[in-house]
Formats: C-alpha cells, structure tokens, sequence
C-alpha cells in the first residue's frame, strides 16, 4: 500500500488532544493541503477561519449549545447536554470552513477542502475531528456576531469545522466500515 493509501487508512476523528497548540509550520502545511482541494469551475469560493483562541472557543461552545437547545433538534440537543461536552472536544486549534453563499458547490468544495485538512493532519501525525454541531450557532442571533469576529465574508456561510491538536489517545480503533455500499456496472 503507497503512503497516501496508509495515511487515509489510519485517519481516525480524534475526540481527546493535548492542550500544546500545534506547530505553525505544520497548521500552514495543512491549511495549503485545504488550499489544493479542488472546487468546482476552480472559483475557490471558500473561507477558513482559524481559531487558536481557548476563551473564544469556550464562548462559541456555551453559545453552541444554547443554540442547538433553542434548534428543536433533538439529536443535537442530546449530544450538547452530555455532562462532558465540548462541541470542539477541547481542540487548541479549529478550523471553519465557509463557503459563498452564490455558489451551488459550496457544500462540495467546502466538503473537499476539510477532507484535505483530515489528510493531511494525520500525515503530520496531528489529529483532527469533522465538526457539524456547531452549525446551529450560525444559524442564532448570535451568529453574525461570530461571522465579524471570525471575519468570515458577508455573503460566506459556515459549511463545516475541524478541531485539530496533537492526539492525546493513540491507537483509536477502526470503525467498522459497510462493504455493501459499492455498485459495480461493467460492459459486457
């Protein structure tokens, strides 16, 4: 199996990190990888917001979980209300990303350029976590005045986030994945 193949095979979401804050040499190594997603028509309508700032991130988390509690959604509300939670597992470094809102591929490109952070974290042996949960933030009052803080664009809207840090548990075990999800259609 060639390196790039080994990488993937070993990313796992890491949910318990170190609270060292990661080198900038190697969060600027990740955040390139993000910047060689592809996109599509290549119009790059994406936004990241690095966020390295703990009292910041604990404000979102409280303000997280007001917004998901006000959401309705019942899922969500189970998650934020576990005694332990921190929407961003207590990660010294986040990362935002957005995409415009003009675009039918933002989801997409988004999407593509978190897969490259994950990637490309787990090739420096940092580990990261794909973060949903957070959304309902910006969908709250308070969620354009996370917009201006972060300065994320005006007409940009929040896709998704990683949470990224050194691992603070090694050895994370394989989920267990479906092999029933493959369609083959051949000629002949």
């Amino acid at each position: 199996m060639n390196e790039t193949l080994k990488v993937i095979s070993r990313r796992r979401s890491i949910r318990s990190y170190q609270t060292e804050q990661i080198k900038d040499e190697e969060l600027h190594e990740v955040l390139e990888a993000a910047l060689l997603a592809p996109s599509a028509a290549n119009v790059q309508k994406w936004h990241f917001a690095v966020i390295q700032e703990k009292d910041l991130l604990d404000r979102m988390v409280i303000d997280i979980i007001e917004a998901v509690r006000n959401s309705g959604n019942k899922f969500l509300t189970d998650v934020v209300s576990r005694p332990d939670h921190h929407t961003f597992y207590h990660a010294p470094t986040v990362v935002i990303i957005s995409g415009d809102k003009s675009s039918p591929y933002s989801q997409n490109d988004c999407s593509a350029a978190a897969e490259n952070i994950l990637i490309a974290a787990e090739s420096l042996n940092i580990g990261s976590c794909w973060i949903g949960t957070f959304l309902p933030l910006f969908a709250s009052e308070k969620g354009e005045e996370y917009k201006k803080k972060l300065v994320i664009p005006e007409d940009y809207y929040p896709v998704c986030a990683v949470a990224l840090g050194y691992k603070a548990i090694d050895n994370v075990p394989t989920p267990p994945r479906k092999k029933d999800v493959i369609s083959f259609v051949k000629k002949g």
